[in-house]
């Protein structure tokens, strides 16, 4: 795999319009994220109220990401993820405009869910988008910067939504929030898409609803068939079960074990995410200097190896360290395994194969966490992130017994060749 160092996405005039609104859009997320929460309780009062709003959000997320997919691979694409920041343009505008007469809670029950909803579908969109952008050998590249600009929204947006929401109201931010996806918004209608194949031209599309639930389908089936795709996708949800919780773990680490204040704590995840902008800008030459399976399979028993070391010290300073290697090893490895998808996946099925993989890895996730926080509690984060991180160094090793380990997987079609 060429790391494309001969040509610069930064004169790609659409490139960079793409990765502005795609920042602003992220932006946006991240100012949802906090502001809405705030705007409940300023209203309310109510920790529980806070709580069931974000998880309306959860499940909105969930049952739009089952056909988000579909919509993205049957639609145009630069139109329908134009339409999801005008709609939740739209959706977080009503509620600024409502507050100027006064709280109506009711209202965010029936915007932010909704707004989940199109958050989901521009998501798995913009996926499907990057191949049509970029050339295939600038495609790793390519998400490495679209995951720094989400590393840097993830971060600035909730501050930013904090000192808005302090100094003018948590209404006010969330009409700074809708602002900014209207900006995206703007910026996408400036950039060219190359169209993907038709379903027509590229997978014929029978009629009955057999037919049309098979082709609702047909990404669970891309994912099943391909020995890389398929051995990527169960090796992940093992992996995520161990690791979707591991921030509250650090979180009750600190706080816990550390009697860290809170201020302490969100100068360690901040900092951390410095992993997540290294990861971004190194992935594109570690990729073609180690090839994927190395890349991908090192990263993660990498990760591991942090895990494990996490509830061996009684530092901040090295706990905010071992929490950035995790963030640059699980960097290298998510934006290693997106560029495949994107590389080995026929444009017409990306959409589907995008949002049945993050559907399917996600799945034990949310258990995983759970577990992961009742192990520390009862058994101490020292013995927890030992045993986690063996797992997830052992999950990573496991893969050289997959076509996993192949060097060069995009360029090698056949299921026989990946042996």
């Amino acid at each position: 795999m060429s790391n494309g160092a001969g040509v610069s996405l930064w004169r790609s005039r659409d490139f960079q319009i793409f990765l502005a609104s795609q920042t602003l859009s992220a932006l946006g997320d991240s100012f949802s994220f906090v502001a809405i929460p705030l705007l409940v309780l300023q209203a309310t009062g109510s920790l529980v109220q806070m709580g069931v709003v974000t998880g309306l959000v959860g499940v909105s997320s969930v049952v739009t990401g089952v056909f988000a997919g579909y919509i993205a691979d049957r639609a145009n694409r630069r139109a329908l993820l134009i339409g999801c920041d005008v709609a939740r343009c739209v959706l977080y505008g009503i509620v600024p405009l409502a507050w100027l007469i006064s709280p109506q809670v009711w209202l965010i029950y029936a915007v932010v869910p909704l707004a989940g909803a199109f958050a989901m579908q521009f998501q798995v969109t913009y996926v499907t988008v990057v191949p049509a952008l970029v050339p295939p050998e600038q495609i790793t590249r390519a998400n490495g910067h679209l995951y720094s600009s989400y590393a840097v929204a993830s971060v600035g947006g909730p501050m930013l939504a904090g000192i808005l929401s302090a100094t003018l109201g948590p209404s006010a931010a969330v009409a700074v929030d809708a602002a900014t996806f209207a900006a995206s918004a703007a910026g996408l209608l400036l950039i060219r898409i190359r169209p993907a194949a038709t379903a027509t031209a590229a997978e014929p599309v029978a009629s009955g609803r057999r037919a049309l639930r098979e082709d609702f389908l047909a990404g669970v089936t891309f994912l099943w068939r391909h020995p890389v795709l398929r051995s990527l996708t169960v090796l992940l949800s093992l992996l995520l079960f161990i690791t979707t919780g591991l921030t509250d773990l650090i979180i009750y680490y600190l706080k816990h074990d550390l009697g860290r204040s809170d201020s302490i704590v969100g100068y360690v995840l901040a900092a951390a995410t410095l992993g997540s902008l290294l990861a971004a800008s190194t992935v594109a030459p570690f990729r073609n200097w180690l090839g994927f399976g190395a890349c991908w399979i090192g990263s993660w028993a990498l990760c591991g190896v942090a895990i494990a070391a996490l509830g061996l010290t009684t530092s901040v300073i090295a706990v905010g360290a071992l929490a950035t290697v995790q963030l640059l090893a699980t960097g290298w490895a998510g934006i290693c395994s997106m560029s495949l998808r994107q590389e080995i996946t026929p444009g017409h099925l990306l959409g589907r194969v995008t949002s049945a993989f993050w559907t399917l890895h996600n799945s034990l996730g949310p258990i995983g966490a759970a577990a992961l926080t009742w192990a520390a509690a009862r058994y101490g984060v020292t013995a927890t992130c030992a045993v986690g991180g063996a797992a997830c160094v052992a999950i990573a090793l496991a893969a050289l017994a997959t076509p996993i380990r192949q060097r060069r997987p995009e360029t090698l079609r056949e299921a026989g060749e990946l042996a």
